[in-house]
C-alpha cells in the first residue's frame, strides 16, 4: 500500500476517535505538504459511486464536474465557461444554441464525437424534464450533430437560462466508460485520486511523465465530523459541502474562524408538506402551521455572516417582473401570529378529534437537531405535536436544502410544485404550464407571477431562509473564491510552495 491508501484508509468514527487515526495514520504525510491537495467533502461514499443517482449532494455534483464536464461549465464567480464546447454561438432569437466541441477522448481512449454527444446530452435532458418539467429545457426540441464535431440544441422558444441549465452536473457528458475531464478518477483504498487530462490529447498526464504532486487530487466523502479534525489535523487543505446540520460542530472542534468560508447562494431551505389527511389538506392548518414558526431565532443558532431568513418562496424579483408576494400575515407580531394559528388548530380539534404528531423528515447532524427544537416548540404553541423522523422514512413534512441552479423563479415553483409530489396548488400548476406555452416574454412572465402568489397563498411549502454552504480553506491553498453557485472547481486550486 503507498502512503495514499495509508493516508485515507480509515472509516467514520467520532471526533476524539477520528482525531487518533488520522494522526497515527497521517504521520509524515500532509494535506498541506508538497504531497497531493487533499479535499474532503462531506456525503457519503455513494455519492461518488452513483453520483447522477445521488444529485443533488455536494459530493456528488463535485464527481460529476470533476470527471465528466458538460458542454458549458461554471467558474467560482458562477460565470459560463467553456467545458467540452470550446465556444458557441446563439441564433434564431435564442432558440437555437451551436456548439463547437473541442478535441476530447472518452477513458478508453477513443474520440469524443458529436453524435456521441448529441444523443448524451438529448437523453440527459428528457431525464431532467421529468422533474422541473416547466425549466429551461421545456422548450429543447432536439439535440442533433451538425458535423463530426458540432452541435446544435434546437428550441421552440427562448429560454433566457438554457446556458446556466448546461452547466449544471447533471448536464454532464458521461458514457458508459466515465467523462471527458477535467481529471480521471482511480480508487486509492477507500478515496480517490484524481489525474489531471491532457486537453490534447485525453491521455492522464501521468503517462507523459511525472506529474508534480500539486496538481493530484485526493477526494474522500465522509462525515462532517471527521471531515473537520482531518482539516483541523493539517491533513487536508480544503472542506466542501457544509450545510447548516453541520454548523454546531466547528466551534468544538477549535476551527479557526479564518478558515470558515461562507458561499452566497440562494436557493431552498424549508419544509414541504408531503402528508396525506384531513389535517394537512386544511387550507387554514396549513397556513397556521407555517405562520407559527419563528423564523427570528434561527440566526442565532446557524450564526453565520450574511445569512438571512425568509417567509417567502422565491427570494427576489427574478423574472417575475414585481417582488415576491409576502405571506398575508407577515406583518403581524409573532404573538398575534400565534394566537392565529392556535385558534385555528382548536377548532379544527373541536371539528376532527386531537390532531395526529406531525412526522418531520430532517437530516442528521447537531444543527438538524437544534432545527427540530425550535419547530417542535413553535409546533406545541398553537397545539400540534412533532415527531422527528429520518430523510427516507414517511412523513408530513420534508426538509428541503437545495442552491439554486439557475436565477429564475420557475425552479422555486417547480421545485415545490406538483411535478415533486408535495402538498400543491393545482391552479398555481396550471399557471407554470401556461407559462411554458406562452408566446411572449411579457406573457410568460405574468404567468410565472400568478403562480407564485397562488403558490405562496397555498402554504404547501414553509420557507425558513437561503440554503447554508459553507468550507473550510487552509491559508496555503490559493483560487477559492465563495460562490454564489456553490461551485469550486478543483482545477482552479492552487496550493502556495513551503
Amino acid at each position: 500500500m503507498g502512503v495514499l491508501s495509508l493516508l485515507l484508509g480509515h472509516g467514520r468514527r467520532g471526533l476524539l476517535t477520528a482525531s487518533v487515526a488520522i494522526g497515527a495514520a497521517l504521520a509524515g504525510c500532509s494535506g498541506e505538504g508538497s504531497g497531493p491537495v487533499v479535499v474532503s467533502i462531506v456525503g457519503d461514499r455513494d455519492d461518488f459511486a452513483k453520483p447522477l443517482q445521488n444529485l443533488p449532494n455536494p459530493a456528488a455534483k463535485l464527481m460529476l464536474e470533476s470527471t465528466a464536464q458538460g458542454l458549458v461549465g461554471f467558474d467560482a464567480a458562477g460565470n459560463i465557461l467553456p467545458g467540452l464546447a470550446q465556444r458557441w454561438i446563439v441564433e434564431d432569437d435564442g432558440r437555437s444554441y451551436i456548439f463547437r466541441l473541442r478535441r476530447a477522448f472518452w477513458a478508453d481512449g477513443t474520440r469524443v464525437t458529436a453524435p456521441d454527444v448529441a444523443r448524451i446530452v438529448m437523453a440527459r435532458i428528457v431525464s431532467l424534464r421529468r422533474f422541473d418539467p416547466d425549466g429551461p429545457l421545456d422548450a429543447v426540441q432536439t439535440v442533433v450533430p451538425m458535423t463530426g464535431e458540432v452541435i446544435e440544441i434546437r428550441m421552440a422558444a427562448a429560454r433566457p437560462f438554457m446556458l446556466q441549465m448546461l452547466a449544471q452536473p447533471q448536464m454532464g457528458v458521461l458514457s458508459r466508460e466515465g467523462g471527458t475531464g477535467p481529471y480521471r478518477r482511480a480508487a486509492q483504498g477507500k478515496a480517490l485520486l484524481l489525474t489531471p487530462i491532457d486537453r490534447s490529447t485525453g491521455d492522464d498526464k501521468s503517462a507523459e511523465g511525472p506529474v508534480p504532486p500539486s496538481q493530484l487530487r485526493v477526494l474522500r466523502s465522509e462525515g462532517a465530523a471527521l471531515a473537520i479534525i482531518r482539516f483541523r489535523e493539517r491533513q487536508a487543505a480544503l472542506v466542501l459541502g457544509g450545510r447548516f446540520s453541520d454548523l454546531p460542530l466547528l466551534l468544538p472542534a477549535g476551527i479557526d474562524r479564518d478558515a470558515v468560508r461562507a458561499d452566497p447562494v440562494q436557493g431552498l431551505l424549508g419544509l414541504t408538506m408531503v402528508g396525506e389527511g384531513k389535517l394537512l389538506d386544511d387550507d387554514n392548518v396549513r397556513a397556521a402551521i407555517n405562520m407559527a414558526i419563528d423564523r427570528s431565532q434561527l440566526p442565532a443558532v446557524f450564526p453565520l455572516g450574511g445569512w438571512a431568513t425568509t417567509e417567502q418562496i422565491v427570494p427576489s424579483a427574478l423574472d417575475l417582473g414585481r417582488n415576491p408576494t409576502p405571506p398575508v400575515w407577515a406583518g403581524m407580531a409573532m404573538e398575534d401570529r400565534r394566537a392565529q394559528a392556535s385558534a385555528t388548530i382548536t377548532r379544527w380539534r373541536a371539528d376532527n378529534g386531537a390532531p395526529p404528531t406531525l412526522r418531520i423528515a430532517l437530516p442528521t447532524g447537531p444543527g438538524a437537531t437544534l432545527l427540530f427544537g425550535l419547530l417542535r416548540r413553535d409546533l406545541a404553541a398553537i397545539g400540534l405535536d412533532a415527531r422527528r423522523v429520518d430523510t427516507g422514512a414517511p412523513a408530513d413534512l420534508r426538509l428541503i436544502d437545495e442552491v439554486a441552479p439557475y436565477d429564475s423563479a420557475l425552479w422555486y415553483l417547480g421545485r415545490v410544485g406538483c411535478a415533486r409530489k408535495v402538498h400543491c396548488s393545482d391552479a398555481a400548476d396550471a399557471q407554470l404550464q401556461a407559462a411554458s406555452l406562452a408566446s411572449t416574454a411579457a406573457e410568460r412572465s405574468a404567468r410565472i407571477a400568478e403562480a407564485e402568489a397562488l403558490m405562496q397563498a397555498h402554504n404547501g411549502y414553509i420557507a425558513l431562509g437561503a440554503p447554508v454552504r459553507w468550507s473550510l480553506v487552509s491559508r496555503r491553498l490559493t483560487g477559492f473564491m465563495p460562490s454564489p453557485r456553490a461551485r469550486h472547481p478543483l482545477n482552479h486550486l492552487f496550493r502556495r510552495p513551503n
